[in-house]
């Protein structure tokens, strides 16, 4: 048990929460500007600190210091309070139990602090060897304790600085933290460390204080560093981020600097924003957030060329040419002179190409950055119907490296928002569909650059067939225009892939690109969805299939084109989106029709007449079974009882393991259950061979859900004799290994095939947790039943918000309904669930009987979302 508070220490603990409670409500009500609340909140501290060390006495001699955020007074709510306990002499006996003590007092008034004891030397000494330690001192000032102590070490501090050394080192670790976090522009961006955010503002002020300018913006612009404009901006936008975390750290009571879902609503409510048409509040906010961001970058830029250029003047003072607009100084790109683009309307894209052309060069100066984004607003909306400058633009897209910078680049400082007018309508237009982590134009990015790296020989190792076909495919910069306007016509309303191809046809029709490629772009960005949604939804093991996917596509170029964008697509989206499962059905998908389209169109579609589909499947089945030691032969029976339609719905490789398993226990009369990790690494596939039962897919779906583990493909097949046969293909969480989750699959799996056939659907045995962002989203379900494009099945689609147990419920719904699953395609987008089932059962023709189906299922997913 701890012992009781000192009377004095109560009181200054009160002292300090009431303290903070008036900050607070000041702030809440407008009285406190933001930089007002950090002011006073560092004053209040320094306040209880005086009284804590009258109360507690300090070692002999020793001094306090405030460091990092709280000695430049910018103290924010729940941040700890950073301190060093200056000593003049190691601490030993009296001291040190005096230390002890204050810093227990320190945690006894409610102070959560981050605390150092140091001598002088010692903390000199860690200032050389760490530079994070550095710059905590360098905003270091006394607060309590020894005078001579605190200022002679701050002095000492400031005479062992190298400016040139700090601001290489900063810059370094400026640069790390951007590529660790990649971009402001994500879902739930981190206020103090994305690229955008507080640190970046931070690490200007730090530098500016190492190169000796102390106070705010409007010092550098009077040392020449910054336009009045530029720091007028600058102030800007730090009062904004400011404001956000002081919010943001009242709403959450606790020390949270990311922008969750759990509060953009409330935040947007606080800066008095609200719903306007389709675009909730949260929405509206995080557009004036990201805005913010990319400002913040822009000034950013400038500000580390300038600090450059000052700190090293001589590699600036001499000039290489480039061409008539562009010098090189240093190891940066600078103009001719200031009339640069005012004179030469084609040097805004020239810049970017040169950039391109030059990997020696790793920016811009400050000049040219800063008269790049003063002068974007020159770039008319005619601009691009200049042919040198659609000539340019091309040139871009086709330099051999450096694209994936300069469109970033372009983006970035707003000139290909200029040049071309519709991508403006995307910029920082975050997709609330629990499926895109990116806005649009940052994913567009994305997709780009990994389009880029298909063609880079030092990435071939990462998808191999990818990099073989953009080798063959020959001109990447088609699938780089096909990327820029992919998602070009979201946020218009209608379909964003047809506006998209629309846009694309009517503004590069009027570039030099010949027809027959206009025509490949647009039809890209008009079917940049296909693939993937006949890959994850559709049975690609049904020739049909394929042969429709085949006549859409129409050539072997166009396939291959596709299949890259496609890739790339999704790869773009998110982290969680893409899975090697997604990636062996888009795999297969594309082989197949490849294969097709290598035939002739009339002689396959005989083929398929014929049924020689189904005959070469059996027949790669048998070359694997024969691989595996079955003898020819011993395969018939089992074949038989299966029937026909089994080989149409399952892969040859598929139909060898069931074989291998059941040739001869299919005889016994007992189910049968195996699981395993798929050959190519996508997952862990299971096989049921088991009597059917009405509830048995519920039950099976129920061991799955109790294991946590996610279905991504549940193949449902009926033998003629009424056994079933089902396959399905597993992922588990990354804390569980597959193959320790084999064992235990088949146990379970078992186990409940050994229970009693329930004659109604039971609930699930165990729950799991509702992952976190589902809880702020909120759509209605969307359920529909059509036939298929073969008009001789029925398709079933169920787009909803993957809750747990969401997949159980929809199977046992159908099963009240008397309703059989032939095929089940998992697909999960992000957070939600875009689920399609090949169904069969009575009346499925009558409209009315699929509306009362439609209808139910629709209840059950309200209910499960309620």
């Amino acid at each position: 048990m701890s012992p009781p508070v000192s009377p004095k220490l109560s009181a200054i603990a009160t002292r300090l929460a009431e303290g903070r409670a008036q900050l607070a409500a000041q702030f809440a009500d407008g009285t406190l500007t933001p930089l007002q609340y950090l002011h006073r909140h560092a004053r209040l501290v320094d306040t209880t600190l005086h009284a804590l060390t009258r109360a507690v006495p300090l070692p002999r001699g020793a001094s306090i210091l405030a460091v990092g955020g709280y000695g430049r007074r910018a103290l924010y709510p729940m941040s700890d309070i950073d301190l060093m306990l200056l000593v003049p002499a190691p601490l030993q006996g009296a001291d040190e139990a005096r230390a002890q003590a204050f810093v227990a007092a320190l945690w006894d008034i409610g102070l959560e602090v981050g605390m150092s004891v140091r001598t002088p030397t010692e903390a000199l000494t860690l200032a050389q060897e760490d530079i994070t330690v550095q710059t905590n001192m360098l905003e270091g000032r006394r607060v309590a304790g020894a005078v001579t102590l605190a200022n002679d070490f701050l002095a000492a501090l400031r005479r062992a600085l190298d400016p040139a050394a700090f601001y290489r080192a900063k810059a370094a670790e400026q640069e790390r933290r951007h590529s660790r976090w990649l971009s402001p522009y994500t879902l739930e961006p981190n206020v103090k460390e994305h690229p955008g955010g507080q640190r970046d503002l931070d690490l200007l002020l730090w530098i500016a204080q190492a190169l000796g300018y102390r106070g705010r913006w409007a010092a550098l612009a009077k040392a020449g560093l910054l336009l009045p404009e530029e720091a007028r901006e600058l102030d800007r936008r730090q009062r904004f981020l400011a404001r956000v975390r002081i919010a943001l750290h009242l709403l959450a009571k606790r020390r949270e600097d990311r922008l969750l879902f759990d509060y953009q609503n409330a935040l947007a409510a606080q800066f008095g924003i609200h719903a306007q048409g389709e675009q909730r509040p949260a929405e509206r906010f995080m557009r004036q957030y990201y805005l913010n961001a990319k400002i913040v970058l822009q000034l950013n830029t400038v500000l580390m060329a300038a600090f450059s250029e000052r700190l090293s003047p001589s590699e600036t003072e001499s000039a290489e040419p480039i061409d008539d607009y562009f010098v090189r100084r240093g190891n940066r790109l600078d103009l001719v002179h200031d009339g640069v683009f005012a004179d030469h309307p084609e040097a805004f894209l020239t810049l970017f190409l040169r950039m391109a052309q030059h990997p020696e060069l790793t920016g811009l100066t400050a000049r040219a950055a800063r008269r790049l984004w003063a002068e974007r607003d020159r770039i008319t909306p005619e601009y691009h119907r200049v042919p040198r400058h659609q000539h340019l633009f091309l040139e871009i897209l086709k330099q051999p490296r450096g694209i994936v910078h300069e469109t970033r680049r372009m983006n970035q400082f707003g000139i290909l928002s200029r040049y071309l007018p519709a991508w403006r309508r995307i910029v920082c237009q975050m997709q609330y569909d629990l499926y895109h982590e990116y806005t649009v134009d940052l994913h567009t990015l994305m997709v780009i650059r990994n389009l880029r790296r298909f063609t880079m020989e030092e990435h071939a190792h990462e998808y191999p067939e990818m990099s073989a076909l953009m080798s063959e495919f020959g001109e990447p910069w088609l699938l780089y225009l096909a990327a820029i306007f992919h998602d070009i016509g979201k946020g218009r309303g209608g379909d964003h892939s047809t506006i998209g191809a629309e846009t694309a046809r009517a503004f590069l029709s009027i570039h030099p690109i010949d027809p027959e490629a206009v025509e490949l772009v647009a039809w890209l960005v008009q079917e940049h969805l296909t693939m993937s949604r006949i890959a994850q939804k559709e049975d690609i093991t049904d020739p049909e299939t394929i042969a429709r996917f085949a006549t859409l596509v129409g050539d072997e170029r166009r396939l291959i084109a596709l299949y890259l964008l496609t890739h790339a697509d999704i790869r773009g989206t998110s982290a969680k989106v893409w899975t090697p499962w997604k990636a062996r059905l888009l795999a297969d998908l594309f082989h197949a029709t490849r294969q097709w389209l290598q035939q002739h169109p009339a002689n396959a579609a005989e083929a398929l007449r014929r049924g020689e589909p189904l005959h070469e499947r059996q027949e790669r089945a048998r070359a694997i079974l024969r691989f595996h030691g079955i003898r020819p032969g011993e395969e018939r029976a089992f074949w038989r009882r299966v029937g026909k339609d089994y080989f149409l719905r399952h892969h040859a490789e598929t139909i060898a393991w069931h074989t291998r398993l059941l040739y001869w226990r299919h005889q016994t009369g007992k189910p049968v259950v195996r699981a395993r990790l798929l050959p190519d690494g996508s997952g862990v596939q299971v096989m049921v061979f088991a009597p059917d039962a009405p509830f048995l897919l519920a039950r099976l779906l129920e061991v799955f859900y109790c294991l946590d583990a996610d279905v991504w493909e549940a193949r449902i097949y009926t033998t003629p004799d009424g056994w079933a046969l089902d396959t399905f293909v597993l992922d588990f969480p990354p804390d569980r290994s597959p193959r320790e989750a084999l064992n235990l699959l088949e146990y379970q799996l078992s186990a409940a095939l050994d229970q009693p056939t329930p004659t109604l659907p039971e609930p699930p045995r165990c729950q799991r947790r509702l992952p976190r962002l589902v809880r702020h989203f909120g759509f209605p379900p969307q359920v529909t039943i059509a036939p298929d494009e073969s008009g001789k099945r029925f398709v079933l689609t169920v787009i909803a918000l993957d809750r747990p147990g969401t997949l159980l419920a929809i199977v046992t719904a159908l099963a009240h309904w008397d309703v059989s699953i032939e095929l089940a395609r998992i697909h999960t987008a992000g957070e939600r669930i875009e689920d399609a089932f090949v169904i069969s059962g009575p009346g499925l023709d009558r409209p009315e009987r699929q509306n009362a189906i439609v209808f139910a299922l629709t209840q059950v997913l309200e209910r499960l979302a309620a």
